[in-house]
């Protein structure tokens, strides 16, 4: 299953430049937020709906600017804001394009650097804690595990091309890793380097509503819809070794399966 917009997209002729406000709004009104922040949410709206698709060049400044009615300042502001989210990205020579949604196969147990490797984006991760301890309640219903059993704590900011596209939080049994500092930047090689990579899983997937915390590190507003995902890996002789929460913007991320009729 797809989670993709169900709203058709607005026919060419009805979403020329000199209708783009009149689809999403003006950015002048009774709004207390400033004129760039209601500029950012307009064209997240368009984008949204369909009205900009991916890989559309966006209108040039001053067309924006004479569009929305605003200055060509308050255009690149917010435009600068919406590359630096990740849904925009400048192509030198060519303009400001709509970036592409990611795509995960939600059949295929794969990394998230794998994934961004493998749709041509270059991965990397920003380290918020590493830690040892031992199990929670929850990670010991979770993992399978006896209380006081040793765990490592991975938390991270995973990117694709600079762009932040996940708030991370991965606990993986001790008994799999010689210490947290075995792992670098992937997870899944510093497991597979010691012969623990899962090889496969139980994930759940749900809408939530970003936390003022993960929204300051995504680059979203609190209260923004994001995507959670819990994931629980085992190893082939059926012990549970990841139990990992991972929290996606929304508006960036698409997971698909493949069905079958077939038993």
């Amino acid at each position: 299953m797809a989670l993709v917009s169900s709203r058709r997209p607005v026919p060419q002729e009805a979403s020329g430049l000199t209708r783009l406000s009149e689809q999403v709004g003006h950015v002048k009104g009774a709004s207390h937020l400033p004129l760039y922040q209601q500029l950012q949410r307009a064209l997240r709206e368009a984008i949204d709906r369909r009205l900009l698709d991916a890989d559309d060049a966006l209108p040039p400044e001053r067309e924006l600017a004479a569009d929305f009615d605003v200055s060509r300042i308050t255009v690149r502001k917010a435009i600068d804001g919406l590359v630096n989210e990740g849904l925009l990205v400048r192509r030198q020579g060519s303009g400001t394009f709509v970036r592409g949604r990611v795509e995960k196969n939600f059949s295929m147990l794969t990394s998230f650097s794998e994934d961004m490797r493998a749709r041509g984006r270059n991965p990397r991760s920003q380290w918020l804690r590493r830690s040892t301890g031992t199990v929670t309640p929850e990670e010991a219903l979770s993992l399978r595990l006896s209380p006081g059993t040793p765990v490592y704590r991975f938390n991270r900011l995973r990117f694709a091309d600079d762009a932040p596209m996940a708030v991370e939080y991965a606990t993986i049994a001790a008994a799999c890793l010689p210490s947290f500092d075995a792992v670098e930047d992937s997870l899944y090689q510093a497991l597979e380097r010691h012969g623990n990579r899962p090889v496969r899983a139980l994930q759940r997937l749900r809408a939530v509503l970003l936390t003022k915390e993960q929204a300051e590190l995504l680059c979203a507003e609190p209260g923004d819809a994001g995507l959670l995902v819990e994931r629980l890996g085992f190893l082939q002789d059926g012990r549970a070794v990841e139990f990992s929460q991972s929290y996606y913007r929304g508006d960036t991320y698409d997971f698909v399966a493949e069905l079958s009729a077939t038993p």
